[in-house]
């Protein structure tokens, strides 16, 4: 098993009063996880995705709770958005059964938080976790090792079932691409069309790196703007994407609404084109490699608690800068991300003349262990 970043610090909150619950989007490695922090440890497994478990934990109390769970102290409960009202179930074991530790898992962030958000309240701790990181792997089998692999995986991701199965990586994607970006929202039954899922999830693949219209993009799907606006949504809260918003404070001809859209995955989208060619061989590597480096600092950033808000910035004469972060007290950050080797880069003068006090940094191949590994 790849050590996960998040077992220390969920082990640290085991019997500590509160429930723990674990989100990320499905085959992250949330289970491997919960099962490795347990590994040496007794504990009741449930599975949501059994009906009688399922029947068990919905609308029950406490007595029924305890015989359930029996003489262990630690429950595990796995695709626990599938358990109506388990929020409600939840609350009751940490209230009532305090020498319980619950754990639960949950694929559908949105589906689970909507119902534990409000019963749980200062009765939980949350973790979320994504498909394996840079840091991770460097972690796992060093630096030099994971940096060699870096084209691999701006083509192949880093899913965990993607990363230890070599040679398979292709149809494991696709297989990986259709069950994981479709089962929870059409489970929800919001998505009513789902080839106009499939219509919007191509065109923003298409359109990575490029700055985005809701408006442009209904008419390519044959939709309306409301609809292509509750899908991306839809898409974001199921971790499969996530929008990157214009800066605009300072500057007038800076763009107000502007948009940039990107997986949190470099292999889920890849596998939504059917592209699995060399990074020497295409035409987006400059794109993939800005979604590659800006995914992998969103894990890092939430991996040491460092709470910055992410932009881009563009102005209408087309000057534009890939990244700005905005750090606690007013400390801001500029990237310019570069696939080539050639770091010749100036920032406009329109940016660094207007925020001052911006730090500013090119990241290339040759230094993304500044920007993922140890703090800028």
């Amino acid at each position: 098993m790849i050590p996960r970043v998040l077992q220390k610090a969920v082990q640290e909150r085991l019997f500590k009063g509160k429930a723990i619950l674990i989100f990320g989007p499905r085959q992250c490695g949330k289970s491997t996880l919960a099962e490795a922090l347990l590994s040496d440890k007794e504990y009741l497994h449930l599975s949501g995705d059994n009906a009688y478990v399922r029947e068990s934990l919905t609308n029950t109390d406490a007595i029924k709770l305890k015989m359930i769970i029996g003489k262990n102290k630690i429950l595990f409960i796995d695709e626990a958005q599938r358990i109506t009202n388990i929020g409600l179930t939840l609350k009751l074991i940490t209230d009532q059964i305090k020498d319980v530790q619950v754990i639960a898992t949950g694929s559908s962030a949105f589906e689970l938080s909507s119902q534990v958000n409000e019963p749980l309240t200062g009765r939980k701790y949350e973790f979320m976790l994504y498909p394996l990181s840079f840091g991770e792997m460097v972690d796992h089998h060093g630096f030099l090792n994971e940096k060699r692999l870096i084209e691999h995986r701006m083509i192949f991701g880093y899913y965990p079932e993607i990363v230890t199965k070599q040679g398979e990586e292709k149809e494991l994607l696709r297989l990986l691409a259709g069950s994981y970006l479709y089962k929870d929202l059409l489970t929800l039954e919001q998505v009513k069309k789902p080839v106009l899922l499939e219509k919007l999830l191509k065109a923003l693949a298409l359109q990575l790196g490029s700055e985005v219209s809701y408006n442009e993009l209904a008419q390519t799907i044959g939709a309306n703007k409301q609809t292509v606006e509750k899908y991306i949504d839809l898409l974001e809260k199921a971790y499969v994407i996530f929008v990157l918003p214009a800066l605009n404070k300072n500057v007038r001809n800076e763009i107000k609404k502007g948009k940039k859209i990107y997986f949190y995955d470099c292999g889920i989208r890849n596998a939504i084109i059917n592209n699995f060619n060399p990074v020497q061989s295409r035409t987006d590597a400059g794109a993939l490699w800005e979604n590659f480096i800006i995914s992998e600092r969103i894990k890092y950033l939430h991996y040491n608690n460092i709470d910055a808000k992410q932009y881009f910035w563009r102005t209408t004469q087309q000057q534009e800068i890939d990244l700005i972060e905005e750090h606690e007290a007013g400390l801001m950050k500029a990237f310019e991300f570069k696939w080539g080797r050639n770091k010749n880069v100036r920032f406009p003068q329109t940016f660094t003349e207007n925020y001052p006090n911006t730090e500013t940094t090119v990241i290339s191949p040759d230094n993304l262990e500044e920007f993922l590994i140890k703090q800028i």
